[in-house]
């Protein structure tokens, strides 16, 4: 089942109120500094978070995609992989290379605020339904979890870059992890791996605490809490969400203890090594 939806409204509400609060902190000599999204400046980050909520505003109203369609037209692409996807990133953040941040700060604040009015007006039976998104057709519930993963992951992105502390609270991490361990299967797909018949049990603590069992191949069952897991994975919530938002080796956060694996220890680490929560 999807997250509450009023929780979930009501913590994204306050994952964009706290990301706006980070650009505002940040000092003004510091945006270009290099985050940890590889070869983005701080700067660059918000570009990309201006551009993709622009297209996510657009998406859960059904009106075209404006952005999506230019890139397009320049580049010939006709459909969005995960690689073209990033290509189409990569091409927003450089039309907007020179962009004055606060710019950029209000592109990304005014589509937030509009996604978000917009999924609080959906009726029930609307909430429900699927929007198309790059790379795979997301339920709402699960596209509104994936801007708040986002906001979480690259806001973070910007605090290391201009020198602000990590900002560890549990509902935006509780999100991220939950997401990626839902769309597990679909991560390993991904990679041409699968596990059929095989579960996983995650218990972590601390920010993002939580339980989860999942299968580990797409359109089995969930199991229920009488199924021994076949591997578990267990740690610091705020470990895992690195690890699934790609800002920390699953390898170096195992050697230092943040996470342990037990069970089948082969198949835990290869779901570390593959989790995502699909932005």
């Amino acid at each position: 089942m999807p997250l509450d939806r009023k929780w979930l409204l009501g913590m994204a509400r306050h994952e964009r109120d706290a990301l706006g609060r980070t650009v505002q902190y940040t000092p003004p000599d510091r945006w270009d500094q290099p985050s940890p999204a590889e070869g983005w400046r701080a700067h660059d980050v918000v570009a990309h978070l201006g551009s993709t909520e622009v297209a996510a505003a657009q998406t859960i109203a059904a009106e075209d995609r404006t952005e999506f369609e230019e890139f397009v037209k320049e580049t010939g692409a006709r459909h969005f992989t995960v690689e073209g996807f990033h290509g189409w990133n990569a091409w927003a953040v450089e039309k907007r290379a020179d962009t004055p941040i606060v710019s950029l700060a209000l592109e990304w604040g005014k589509a937030a605020d509009l996604l978000l009015s917009r999924a609080a007006g959906l009726s029930d039976e609307k909430w429900v339904e699927k929007v198309p998104w790059p790379v795979d057709v997301l339920r709402i519930p699960f596209f509104i979890q994936s801007r708040v993963c986002e906001w979480w992951v690259h806001g973070e992105d910007i605090r290391a870059a201009v020198g602000l502390m990590s900002r560890r609270e549990h509902p935006p991490i509780f999100c991220v992890a939950d997401l990626a361990i839902r769309t597990i299967p679909y991560a390993l797909q991904l990679g041409g791996i699968q596990f059929p018949g095989k579960t996983v049990l995650i218990e972590l603590d601390g920010v993002g605490e939580g339980a989860w069992r999942q299968s580990l191949s797409v359109g089995a069952a969930k199991p229920t809490e009488d199924t021994a897991p076949d591997a578990i994975i267990e740690g610091q919530g705020h470990a895992f969400a690195q690890v699934a938002g790609h800002r920390a080796d699953p390898e170096e956060m195992l050697y230092e203890g943040w996470l342990q694996v037990g069970g089948d220890v082969e198949i835990a680490e290869t779901v570390l090594r593959h989790l995502r929560y699909f932005a």
